[in-house]
């Protein structure tokens, strides 16, 4: 099974209702993966976060490593000073750690929940167009996601974006966040 195939199933175990699991199987289908990816995100973010969908993130890559979500400076997004609103911000960061943390509990088939604990946010330069997120914590995500199912206790670990505009910035932060991701195993 592919990794399209896989994050659809997770989504659909998220998004759940026959409505939900038809236009996912669908969509895993015809559509590129990155097309379909964005989809799902924009998916559960509408039936479950509706903030997220309201902001329209985009994937722009998602592997078991490294997850980077794209979300536009528009009419919704921004703030008096024409630069991304911090709120936005906090969703993005939130949307990137989240999404690659998604990725490896469906890979491993079991339920767990997840919560982000705590959020730092170190705010260096203003967002003056499109903000990429960017998570590389994908290893560590994974190893925690293991010790989670091993234990069956609740674990935490710190999880690391950066936001860069590279319109306008190239790979210069604007932000920085960490992430105190938490997981624990549902009890069956």
């Amino acid at each position: 099974m592919n990794t399209l195939a896989k994050t659809a199933e997770s989504l659909s175990k998220y998004v759940s209702g026959p409505f939900a699991q038809a236009i996912t199987a669908k969509v895993s289908e015809k559509v590129p993966t990155r097309l379909k990816e964005t989809f799902l995100l924009r998916a559960f973010g509408f039936l479950k976060i509706p903030v997220l969908f309201f902001v329209s993130p985009t994937v722009v890559e998602a592997t078991d490593e490294r997850c980077v979500v794209k979300i536009a400076l528009n009419r919704r997004t921004k703030n008096h000073l024409s630069s991304m609103y911090f709120g936005v911000l906090a969703a993005g960061a939130d949307c990137a750690g989240g999404l690659i943390a998604m990725r490896h509990i469906q890979a491993e088939g079991k339920k767990i929940s997840l919560i982000f604990k705590d959020f730092h946010a170190d705010f260096l330069k203003r967002a003056e167009g499109d903000v990429l997120f960017t998570c590389e914590d994908g290893k560590a995500i994974h190893e925690l996601v293991r010790k989670a199912i091993e234990s069956g206790e609740r674990v935490h670990m710190p999880v690391h974006v950066t936001a860069t505009v590279p319109s306008k910035l190239g790979n210069e932060p604007v932000a920085q966040f960490t992430l105190t991701l938490s997981l624990k195993q549902k009890s069956k």
